[in-house]
């Protein structure tokens, strides 16, 4: 039987099956490389060079190809599906692509790309396969007997035509006529062409005509995978992680060749959900990991740690006012104003703060000096972010002779700002009600914590006295503060003696920390 048939004859048939093995490294740095198979019951290997995972690639496609049955002569043209775009292409963008009829026995062929990246098996007719300059054929399906056409011109004396009856062997020397039940038939109309294979990925149609071509194939192939993720009964975190990490790499390509700025969005989405699925499944295995690159932080890196960490110990010297509400305020408005001593500000900054009585605390700051706002403070407290508020820390005013105390530049300003925000707004801290002494507690123990949360260097706690300095308490007070964040879900395993408080923070909160690093 031809693959191509009359128009009416298509619903018919079956789609050709395909399936892809992939070769591709594991990240930058490293020879490993991973081999990946399209069938969802085939798992990822990790082989430790490009040439072991060659050779499994290649064993593990001759696996399938052994496995599986001989072409279907009954199946549709795989490579037809598709629209042929492997090997079809346009002359230029306003110029009609070639007309191509997919014709010939029905073939089970091997495509590879020059490079042997990837290797892909496939049902499809022999026209398509002979299109491929890489295809190798490894089987042609038996086509049903056929009433022999009327001689021709290309038929033999007896009318017989010269070719096997098993369909075209492209490893014939001498050029034979076409069997008469392999005759191509006439070309269908235009109207009657397939639509190319509609797919999605991440509610997003891809594009049919979208280049390069292995990208296509490779936003596919995870679509399909994805949705097959979805039909487990058990998850897989390992996979789960690995097609988060395949999906932010091709949604990276994707953009750079569209532009698309969400996709782009959308690539370091993938790579957080990566890093989050990775952790869960290490966590559950067991497997001893460094949490200071396996969990992902509001601060990302050593030397952000130290600049939240020399924010705080500035903060502890040069409070002009008493009391854990204004040292809680002063750190506030030094870190909106750290890079040049000036910033805006709006009134919920202060009213989503723990103090008792905000008015009054700016007012104060104001009349030593310390702080300088262009009206009254109720005029502060009452402007809204359409409209914010100009205010200026004189201490903190750089000049080209005078630099300030901080060292970091206007970029990471808003980091540690926002990092502090999250700290003393977190949801369970203002639920349980949290004073400003718990919050200050809070931001100390979140930068003197070992990469996986335990307090002080080396897990060996943190003094008492130094805390209830930086917190403006007494050190009595310090053992109820402890219980706070215990029941606030911010702290665990809380020890607390008349000279160390150890313990360790919970797991909701190590993103906000700032490890400490080794000397």
């Amino acid at each position: 039987m031809s693959v191509e048939a009359a128009a009416g004859g298509l619903d018919e048939r079956v789609l050709g099956r395909r399936w892809t093995v992939r070769l591709d490294a594991v990240g930058r740095g490293s020879a490993e490389v991973r081999v990946s198979c399209s069938r969802p019951a085939c798992t990822a290997q990790r082989l430790p060079a490009p040439a072991a995972g060659r050779a499994v690639a290649v064993g593990h496609l001759r696996a399938h190809l052994r496995a599986a049955q001989g072409p279907r002569a009954e199946a549709y043209c795989a490579c037809r599906a598709e629209d042929c775009h492997t090997h079809l292409r346009p002359d230029g963008p306003r110029e009609r692509a070639a007309s191509w009829r997919c014709g010939g026995a029905v073939v089970l062929a091997v495509i590879t790309d020059r490079e042997g990246r990837w290797w892909q098996a496939m049902e499809c007719c022999s026209r398509c396969a002979a299109a491929h300059p890489t295809a190798k054929i490894v089987a042609t399906a038996l086509s049903a007997a056929r009433p022999a056409p009327a001689a021709g011109p290309h038929s033999g004396a007896d009318g017989a035509p010269g070719a096997s009856a098993t369909g075209p062997q492209f490893s014939h020397s001498t050029a034979t006529a076409p069997a008469a039940s392999q005759q191509v038939p006439a070309p269908r109309p235009a109207s009657a062409r397939r639509r190319p294979r509609y797919a999605k990925i991440a509610q997003r149609v891809i594009p049919h005509d979208l280049r390069p071509e292995v990208l296509r194939d490779e936003l596919i192939e995870l679509g399909d995978l994805f949705r097959a993720y979805q039909q487990r009964t058990e998850p897989d975190l390992a996979l789960l992680a690995d097609l988060h990490t395949r999906k932010a790499r091709a949604f990276t390509t994707w953009a750079d060749v569209t532009g698309d700025t969400q996709l782009r969005l959308d690539a370091q989405r993938a790579e957080q959900a990566a890093t989050a699925a990775l952790l869960q499944h290490q966590q559950r295995t067991g497997q001893n990991t460094d949490s200071t690159t396996a969990t992902p932080r509001l601060l990302t890196g050593p030397a952000q740690w130290d600049h939240a960490r020399a924010v705080l110990t500035h903060v502890s010297g040069n409070t002009p006012l008493p009391g854990p509400e204004a040292r809680l305020l002063v750190l506030m408005l030094t870190l909106r104003t750290a890079h040049a001593g000036v910033g805006n500000l709006v009134g919920q900054d202060l009213t989503s703060l723990p103090l008792p009585d905000p008015e009054d605390l700016v007012t104060q700051l104001v009349d030593c000096g310390w702080l300088g706002i262009p009206g009254a403070a109720g005029d502060l407290l009452a402007s809204r972010p359409q409209n914010p508020s100009r205010i200026t820390v004189p201490s903190l005013t750089t000049t080209a002779d005078v630099p300030g105390p901080f060292t970091f530049g206007k970029k990471l300003r808003p980091k540690l700002s926002g990092w502090a925000q999250n700290v003393v707004g977190d949801k369970k801290l203002r639920k349980t009600k949290t004073t400003a002494a718990a919050r200050l507690l809070a931001l100390a123990l979140a930068t003197q914590t070992t990469p996986d949360g335990q307090l002080g260097p080396a897990g060996q706690g943190l003094g008492i006295e130094p805390l209830a300095t930086w917190c403006a308490i007494a050190p009595a007070e310090l053992h109820q503060l402890a219980d706070k964040l215990t029941a606030a879900e911010w702290l665990t395993e809380t020890v607390v003696t008349d000279t160390h408080l150890t313990g360790r923070l919970t797991e909701r909160v190590l993103p906000l920390t700032c490890p400490l690093t080794s000397a």
